[in-house]
C-alpha cells in the first residue's frame, strides 16, 4: 500500500511512526510501574496497621478485656482508607468491630490463623494477620523442667486481626494517573505529528517544485529553472536540474538551428527537384510527342506495307521491321498505361460480360508468340460472366500471357478460369523457370526483372506486372501468385460474377467484322507524313477519305461536299489556337450529334486525357496500331 503514497506521506510516516511507538512503550511501562507502586505502598501501609494492631491487642485478648479492644479498634479506624477492622479469638468470637465490613468477601475465620492472609474483593482489600503472644525469657526452674509448655505458649496465635481496606481512593488515583498517561501521550503525539509535517514539509516541497519543474520542461518549457530551496542533496539537486534544463535548451536551440538549416536546404533541393522534374515532364512530352508523330506514320505504312504482295526476301524484311515496329509501339504502350495509372485518370468502366469471346481473342492474338517459342498456349472453354471493365480486364490478361510467354522456355501456357461462391478466378498458367519465394513481391515494381542483368529487349522494360498490380488495384480485384523455381507459376485474378445476360444480335445491316469498304473518313492532322499514312491506309482498308492539314480546309470541304460523312478523325495538337476536340464539336455542330469520331493523341500528359474522357470521344495514343484502330472504327460505326 505504502508504495503509492507521495513522499510526504512517506516522511510524515518516517517521522511520526517512531516517536509513537516509543511514546507508547514508555507511558505503558510507566503507568504500569507507577500503578504498581500504588498498590504496593496501600498493601504495604495495611499490613503494618494489621501488625501494628496485633502487637497492641495481644494483652487484651489474652486477659479478655473488650473495652480496651474496642478503644484501639476505633482509633485505628481514623487511619485513611481503613472501612473496617475487627478482632477475633481462635473460637472465632468477634472481640471487637469498628467500621462496616463488606459482605461480599468471605466471613471471618472461625479458627486459628497461622500466617497472615490478603483478599481482594471489588472495591475493598482485606488483610489478615494473626495475634501471636510474645515469648517471655524466663530465668527460672521450671523452664528447664518444661521446656515444652513454655514452647507451646508462645507460639500458638491467640487470635486474628482483620483489617479492610477501601481501594476507592486507589481507583482515583489510579484514573488520574491513566488520564494523565494519555494526556502527555496525546500531546507526544500531536508534537510528533507537527514536528513531522514541519519536516516533510522541508522536504517535500523542494522535491515536489523539483518535479513540477521537471513536468513542465518535459512539456517544451525549456526556460523554467528550479528555486534552491535547503541544503545538502536537496540543493545539489535543484542546482543539477538547472543545469540540466540548461543544456537541454543548447540543444533545443542548436537542433532547432540545425532542422532550420536542414529544412532550407531541403525546401531548395524540393524547388530544384521540382524544376527538374517540370523540366523532365516537358521535354519528356516534347520527346513523347516527337517520337510518336513519326512512330505513328511508320506503323501505319509498315501496315499497308504488309498488305501487298512481296517476293520472300521482301516480306521477310518486312516482317522484321513491323516486328521492331510493334515492339517500339508495346515499350510506349507501357509506359503510357504507368503514366495514367499513376496520374489517377484511367477511370473503369465495369459491365456484365462473358468471358470466353475475351480468352478467344487474347489467345488467338498471343498464339503467334508462343508458336514461335514453340509453346503450346491453350485457353479452356467457359460459360461465366463477370462484372468489370472488359477493356481493363483484357488487358491485365494478355500481360500476364506475354509475361508467361517471354519467361517459359519449354512446355505450354493455360488461360483458365473456376468459380469460387460469388466470384470468379481467371489462372494463367506456365511450366516456366518459375518465382523465388522471396521475390514475388518485388516483381509486382516498376522496371524489374529477374534473371535480366543484361535488360535483353526481347523480355520488355518490366512493366508489365507492375501495370497488372496497379489495374487490379484500380478495379477492386484480388491478384494472385503461387509459384515455386522450377515448377512454373500460377498468375490468377478473382473478380465479382455476374449473371449471363442476352447478347443483341447483329442487324440484316450492319457491317461483318472487319469490313470498311465504302466508308467515308474525313481525316485532319497537320503533321503531312502521319497524314499521309494514315490516308494511306484507311484507302487501302476500301474507305473514302477526305483529308486537310487545319480545320478551317476540312470543314470547308465538308460543306461543299455532298456525299454523307460515315465518320471523323482528328489529331489533338493542331496548329492555331483549336484543338481535335474544338474540331470535332464543330464538325457535329454541321452534319449533327450523332456523328462517330476518334481523337488522335501523341500527348501523354493527363490533361489531354481528361478532356477527351469529359466530351466523351475515344483516344488512341500514338503510334496507333492499325488493328486497335480497325476494332474501334468497327465498333463506332457498328452502333450507329
Amino acid at each position: 500500500m505504502t508504495r503509492h503514497w507521495g513522499i510526504r506521506a512517506r516522511v510524515m510516516l518516517a517521522a511520526v511512526l517512531p516517536v509513537l511507538v516509543l511514546a507508547v512503550v514508555l507511558t505503558v511501562y510507566s503507568t504500569r510501574s507507577r500503578l504498581s507502586d500504588l498498590d504496593d505502598a496501600l498493601s504495604a501501609r495495611g499490613r503494618a496497621v494489621a501488625r501494628q494492631l496485633a502487637a497492641a491487642s495481644e494483652y487484651a485478648v489474652f486477659s479478655g478485656n473488650r473495652d480496651a479492644l474496642q478503644q484501639i479498634t476505633g482509633a485505628v479506624l481514623s487511619e485513611d482508607d481503613i472501612a473496617g477492622i475487627s478482632i477475633v479469638n481462635n473460637a472465632g468470637e468477634i472481640l471487637a468491630r469498628s467500621g462496616i465490613l463488606d459482605g461480599q468477601l468471605p466471613p471471618l475465620p472461625a479458627g486459628p490463623v497461622s500466617a497472615p492472609m490478603r483478599l481482594v474483593k471489588g472495591p475493598t482489600l482485606r488483610l489478615i494477620e494473626p495475634i501471636r503472644p510474645s515469648r517471655l525469657e524466663l530465668d527460672d526452674g521450671f523452664a528447664a523442667i518444661t521446656p515444652g509448655v513454655a514452647a507451646q505458649l508462645g507460639e500458638e496465635p491467640m487470635g486474628s486481626v482483620v483489617v479492610e481496606i477501601s481501594l476507592r481512593r486507589l481507583q482515583r488515583q489510579r484514573d488520574d494517573l491513566l488520564w494523565t498517561t494519555a494526556g502527555s501521550a496525546l500531546l507526544v503525539m500531536i508534537g510528533s505529528i507537527l514536528l513531522a509535517t514541519r519536516l516533510s514539509r522541508g522536504v517535500s516541497v523542494p522535491i515536489r517544485e523539483v518535479a513540477e519543474t521537471v513536468a513542465r520542461i518535459g512539456q517544451g518549457q525549456l526556460h523554467e529553472r528550479v528555486p534552491v530551496l535547503g541544503g545538502g542533496s536537496l540543493a545539489t539537486l535543484a542546482e543539477g536540474v538547472n543545469e540540466m534544463a540548461e543544456r537541454l535548451a543548447g540543444a533545443h536551440d542548436e537542433l532547432v538551428r540545425k532542422v532550420e538549416e536542414a529544412t532550407s536546404e531541403m525546401r531548395a533541393r524540393k524547388d530544384e527537384a521540382e524544376r527538374a522534374n517540370l523540366a523532365k515532364s516537358r521535354f519528356l512530352a516534347a520527346a513523347s510527342h516527337d517520337l510518336r508523330q513519326p512512330m505513328h506514320a511508320l506503323g501505319l505504312f509498315v501496315s499497308e506495307l504488309a498488305q501487298h504482295t512481296h517476293a520472300p526476301e521482301s516480306r521477310r524484311l518486312v516482317q522484321r521491321i513491323a516486328a521492331s515496329a510493334e515492339a517500339m509501339d508495346n515499350l510506349l504502350d507501357s509506359l503510357l498505361d504507368i503514366s495514367k495509372l499513376d496520374a489517377g485518370v484511367l477511370q473503369p468502366n465495369p459491365r456484365p460480360f462473358a468471358l470466353q469471346p475475351v480468352i478467344e481473342r487474347i489467345a488467338a492474338e498471343q498464339r503467334p508468340a508462343a508458336e514461335e517459342r514453340e509453346l503450346r498456349l491453350k485457353a479452356r472453354p467457359t460459360s461465366y460472366w463477370t462484372y468489370t471493365d472488359p477493356v481493363l480486364f483484357e488487358r491485365i490478361i494478355t500481360n500476364l500471357v506475354s509475361n508467361a510467354i517471354r519467361y517459359t522456355a519449354s512446355g505450354s501456357i493455360l488461360i483458365a478460369c473456376r468459380k469460387r461462391g460469388d466470384k470468379v478466378r481467371v489462372e494463367v498458367r506456365d511450366s516456366g523457370v518459375g518465382i523465388p519465394k522471396e521475390s514475388q513481391d518485388i516483381i509486382f515494381q516498376e522496371f524489374i526483372q529477374l534473371d535480366n542483368a543484361e535488360r535483353a529487349r526481347v523480355k520488355g522494360l518490366g512493366l508489365g506486372l507492375a501495370i497488372v498490380r496497379r489495374l487490379a488495384a484500380l478495379l477492386g480485384h484480388a491478384l494472385k501468385l503461387n509459384s515455386a523455381p522450377g515448377r512454373g507459376s500460377v498468375f490468377a485474378i478473382e473478380m465479382q460474377s455476374a449473371a449471363p445476360e442476352h447478347e443483341p444480335e447483329l442487324s440484316a445491316h450492319a457491317r461483318a467484322p472487319g469490313d470498311l469498304k465504302g466508308l467515308h473518313v474525313a481525316l485532319v492532322d497537320d503533321d503531312p507524313l502521319a497524314r499521309a499514312g494514315m490516308e494511306s491506309l484507311l484507302r487501302s482498308w476500301g474507305c473514302r477519305m477526305m483529308s486537310a492539314e487545319s480545320p478551317d480546309v476540312l470543314l470547308k470541304m465538308m460543306t461543299l461536299s455532298t456525299s454523307p460523312l460515315d465518320l471523323m478523325i482528328s489529331d489533338f495538337r493542331l496548329h492555331g489556337e483549336h484543338h481535335g476536340i474544338d474540331v470535332i464539336h464543330a464538325a457535329r455542330g454541321k452534319l449533327g450529334p450523332g456523328l462517330p469520331a476518334i481523337l488522335i493523341s501523341g500527348d501523354t500528359g493527363t490533361e489531354t486525357l481528361r478532356l477527351a474522357q469529359q466530351a466523351g470521344i475515344p483516344l488512341l495514343h500514338k503510334p496507333v496500331r492499325p488493328a486497335r484502330l480497325r476494332a474501334l472504327i468497327h465498333r463506332l460505326i457498328g452502333n450507329n
